[in-house]
């Protein structure tokens, strides 16, 4: 009979950190962190990390596991959070997969098989001059011509994601939607979506992008540029970062500043919520009601019926 394996997903400043408490002190689980910005060290406040004293209500791994220098390749967070989780499982701890990032879960319940294409710097940087000169236009022109069956699923504003996507058919000559594939994980799945109504959900972002601010979130900036990071690393041009480099900088001032991460972020629910359409049996609950009792009942009744599975 497979373990079981507890997934919470939602968008952005939904809940799912308060709720991660009551899991964990229900359960006496521990959380694998599903949040692909909560991976890099130094970077607290902008990423809305868990606070010491959640941490120690609420157990994490894989939060602070990367430099934000370093990068973290989704088959990397899945080869961690299949170690974890097993781990978990074999010292009888439940494990609960929280986060945000529907590639990275999408990694884990669903077994995505991931081109073992090593990244080709020369490669890399030739196709971000090519971004650079003709934009994300370019860039997607060259996938669609190369590789149609990606281009079709591919986000093609995310030059990252198109990227690599090209680096992978150049070094290969293959797709790469065909060299991926899924592989169902030896887990029995239950996936709690978190919702809010559309507004509410803007206005605990708002809330929540003016309390980083009084937390500190332009002296974590100041100390991440001091230690000599790259403003164009990925992890620094992150929402909420680039903006606040920009008010350093002199090119945004501080309230154009706030109110355009405030605007990004909306957006990037938006996004969010788009992907995690695409995501199958997942149990969605309305924040605004309420729902954590009714919540753990459904977790009880998952765990005390072996047969279920996703």
């Amino acid at each position: 009979m497979y373990p079981p394996l507890i997934v919470l997903l939602g968008p952005t400043a939904v809940g799912k950190t308060a709720l991660s408490a009551a899991l964990c002190n229900r359960y006496g689980g521990h959380v694998v962190n599903a949040d692909s910005r909560q991976i890099y060290r130094q970077m607290d406040i902008g990423t809305a990390k868990p606070t010491p004293d959640e941490i120690t209500h609420a157990p994490h791994h894989l939060i602070d596991i990367r430099n934000p220098d370093e990068s973290l390749s989704l088959s990397e967070y899945q080869t961690l959070a299949y170690q974890t989780i097993n781990d978990l499982h074999a010292k009888q701890i439940q494990p609960l997969l929280i986060g945000g990032s529907a590639l990275y879960i999408r990694s884990v319940v669903e077994g995505l098989r991931i081109p073992e294409v090593p990244p080709n710097p020369e490669l890399r940087a030739e196709l971000e001059a090519l971004g650079a000169n003709g934009g994300w236009q370019a860039l997607f022109a060259k996938l669609e011509d190369l590789d149609p069956a990606t281009a079709q699923q591919i986000d093609r504003r995310n030059m990252r994601r198109v990227i690599r996507a090209l680096e992978i058919v150049m070094m290969t000559g293959q797709s790469k939607v065909e060299l991926e594939g899924k592989e169902q994980p030896p887990y029995r799945i239950l996936q709690i979506g978190l919702d809010r109504p559309r507004e509410n959900l803007y206005q605990r972002i708002d809330q929540r992008v003016d309390l980083m601010i009084e937390r500190g979130l332009i002296d974590e900036t100041k100390a991440l540029l001091a230690t000599g990071y790259d403003i164009r690393l990925p992890a620094m041009t992150s929402l909420g970062y680039r903006e606040i480099i920009a008010y350093i900088n002199g090119t945004l001032t501080l309230d154009d500043a706030i109110a355009q991460i405030k605007t990004e972020t909306h957006r990037f629910v938006r996004h969010q919520y788009t992907w995690f359409r695409r995501m199958a049996n997942i149990d969605w609950f309305d924040m605004t009601t309420n729902p954590t009792e009714g919540i753990l009942t459904h977790i009880e009744e998952f765990l005390d019926n072996p047969q279920r599975t996703m």
